[in-house]
């Protein structure tokens, strides 16, 4: 297999799942990232969200990872349970062929389900600072194998004022580790936390402060305050994005934007601290399946949104932090796509523009607004467009890796089932052996099991049961 990744000489259950996601060639990140962390060097990597920098590090963790032993070989800290779940998506998928099992805990989430979950074989452990700690110092987790310590995005942990808590969690690791820090800002405090608990870390600085900012069309507009719907609306029509999203800079202004649109009947939902877990997840879950035009949200989702099809970002207010800014509108131009980005300016918010431009290095042109006809006619293709919404169809994720297919299993924990028992029934069937069997999750009642090299779809039209424990149990293609 011809790949960017080959001189690396990773795994190559690792090099397949790359190929399988549509990894061709090392981002800048990548390349500067993956050496080091493979040699065991501990680094400060000066980098913007949109660079690639999960598999930055996911890739030489899931690398080093020895399934066989079942121990937590990384920790990766990350500021919200939104880039947790993302974070952990994304490392499962580098993982999945090689059998790499990842975790992620965080708050607002019921303790003993990740106490289940950490009860299992886990190897690579994604969290919050708040909720690792928690569950640290009820010892439910085990770092005494430790080899790598990852902390994401710390400039956003230090403003939500996890500092601490990180110092906490590193002083009772393992001192024999690699630890690497990914941050888009490297202020004093942070420099402090590198100079006490890493050892003659590489300065890394990825160039590029936006990574596809070569797909990405950026304006402003002058705008009164007061005039800010109005023209959002406008734009929204004359644009016709696939699907957008509006940046405010408070949960107040993010619901009373919600709620405008949602009276101009516009297609939208909103995304805050206010609302429950669930309700987020579930939220993010239906707009990656197209099931609404727009999303307001503060700045809490902009880091872990990763959405293919999002054509359009509309500042509504300026950020106050220039880092927001590249966050937000690197959330379009992504997988290949171009993209759109514009910020509303009103006549106060012209000094944090400028500030921006500093930060940046670049000055962003001032746009147009759209004529009455554009408006027009937008507006009834947008109209129509969200006639095709996939409203109340079930979310059907994208296949990454085709030749693996998750089945359910009619048996879990309540029945005493085991790994072991789960491994032994499926690799003594004439069809499958050990290296067919992938990652396994058992539940209280039930259980899933991947099926690899493309034995799934066959193992399932032969079986309906299988005997497990001397007992029958149902199995079938899993939902999950």
């Amino acid at each position: 297999m011809e790949s960017g990744f080959n001189k690396y000489n990773l795994n190559e259950n690792i090099l397949q799942a790359l190929n399988n996601l549509g990894f061709e060639n090392p981002s800048e990140v990548q390349d500067k990232t993956i050496p080091s962390l493979l040699d065991g060097e501990d680094i400060i990597v000066k980098s913007q969200t949109g660079s690639g920098k999960t598999a930055s590090f996911g890739v030489p963790i899931c690398n080093e990872v020895r399934v066989e032993e079942g121990k937590i070989t990384a920790l990766v800290l990350v500021p919200t349970r939104e880039l947790a779940l993302q974070v952990k998506d994304d490392i499962s998928n580098i993982g999945r062929i090689k059998k790499v099992r990842c975790a992620a805990v965080f708050g607002k989430q019921p303790f003993n389900e990740q106490v289940r979950e950490l009860k299992q074989r886990v190897h690579i452990v994604i969290g919050t600072p708040g909720r690792i700690s928690d569950h640290m110092n009820r010892g439910n987790l085990n770092f005494k194998d430790l080899t790598y310590v990852i902390i994401d995005e710390a400039d956003k942990m230090l403003n939500m004022g996890f500092i601490d808590q990180i110092s906490d969690i590193l002083d009772r690791l393992p001192k024999k580790r690699t630890t690497a820090l990914f941050s888009a800002t490297i202020p004093e405090s942070i420099e402090e936390l590198c100079t006490n608990y890493m050892i003659n870390p590489r300065f890394l600085e990825i160039e590029s402060k936006i990574f596809n900012r070569n797909k990405i069309k950026e304006s402003y507009l002058n705008v009164e305050h007061k005039d800010k719907f109005k023209a959002l609306w406008k734009n929204l029509y004359a644009c016709t994005p696939d699907a957008a999203i509006v940046f405010c800079n408070t949960k107040d202004k993010v619901k009373k934007v919600y709620e405008e649109l949602k009276s101009e009947g516009i297609s939208v939902e909103q995304l805050h601290g206010d609302m429950e877990q669930k309700i987020r997840i579930e939220t993010m879950e239906r707009f990656k399946n197209e099931e609404f035009k727009v999303l307001v949200a503060t700045d809490i989702a902009a880091r872990g949104i990763h959405v293919d099809n999002i054509t359009h970002v509309f500042n509504y207010e300026v950020p106050m932090e220039r880092e927001s800014y590249v966050h937000r509108i690197g959330r379009t131009g992504r997988a290949g796509r171009e993209g759109t980005a514009i910020t509303l300016v009103s006549e106060y918010e012209k000094k944090y523009l400028t500030s921006i431009e500093e930060y940046l290095g670049y000055s962003i042109k001032k746009g147009d607004f759209p004529s009455d006809l554009e408006i027009k006619e937008g507006k009834s293709v947008f109209k129509e467009s969200q006639k095709e919404l996939k409203v109340g169809q079930r979310n059907k994720k994208k296949v990454i890796h085709k030749d693996i297919l998750k089945v359910y299993i009619g048996a879990g924990k309540k029945k005493k089932i085991r790994n072991i028992d789960i491994v032994g029934a499926l690799s003594n069937l004439p069809d499958l052996n050990g290296d067919d069997i992938g990652i396994i999750d058992i539940q209280d009642n039930i259980s899933y099991v991947d099926i690899l090299n493309n034995k799934g779809e066959n193992f399932l039209k032969k079986y309906g049961e299988i005997i497990i424990k001397g007992k029958k149990v149902k199995v079938q293609k899993s939902r999950k």
